[in-house]
């Protein structure tokens, strides 16, 4: 049987990658958050806005979407998430390493907001990809509904779109409801 850590971990990093397959964790600016598993009206609309999504981007082969868990290496140091949902469009795959995860910025991000860890997703996460450049961040609340798009214009988020039920997506010009 192989030993779970040949050599103890050195970086914040190696720590991050040594987790279980499947865990619910992301690191941020060098600290590691752990969440537990979702709720099933989360899993409800992460479905439907996959499917849609999915649909969409097959249709003509337009990109790719992914579902957490799954990691997305916004740098190699100290940045690593697991959105809920990840769309790589056609001319960003070159992210995508076909043998592991993202390596590099996705086109969108989707973060479906669950009880508890609101600020999380509206405020540390936003903001982080918001500096790392991710050009389009949804957030939705399962709750009540309200889906919130952010669009990035001169490397800042602007907020494009404040709805109840349904998101428009100024990036793949495309209304998902859910």
């Amino acid at each position: 049987m192989k030993p779970l850590l040949e050599t103890p971990p050195r970086t914040i990093m190696e720590v991050y990658k040594s987790l279980p397959e499947g865990t619910l964790a992301e690191l941020i600016d060098n600290t590691i958050y752990m969440s537990p598993s979702p709720i099933s009206k989360h899993q409800l609309i992460l479905n439907e806005i996959n499917f849609q999504l999915l649909q969409f981007l097959k249709k003509d082969n337009k990109g790719v979407v992914f579902i957490a868990p799954f990691d997305v290496y916004l740098d190699e140091t100290s940045n690593a998430v697991q959105p809920d949902i990840v769309v790589v469009l056609k001319n960003n795959e070159k992210i995508i390493d076909p043998n592991g995860h993202i390596h590099g910025i996705p086109d969108l991000l989707v973060e479906i907001l669950s009880p508890g860890n609101k600020d999380y997703d509206l405020i540390k996460k936003k903001d982080l990809y918001e500096k790392f450049g991710v050009e389009e961040y949804w957030i939705v609340d399962p709750d009540t509904k309200l889906a919130l798009c952010y669009e990035l214009r001169n490397k800042k988020y602007a907020k494009s779109g404040e709805e109840i039920g349904f998101i428009k997506s100024p990036l793949l010009k495309l209304e998902v409801r859910f």
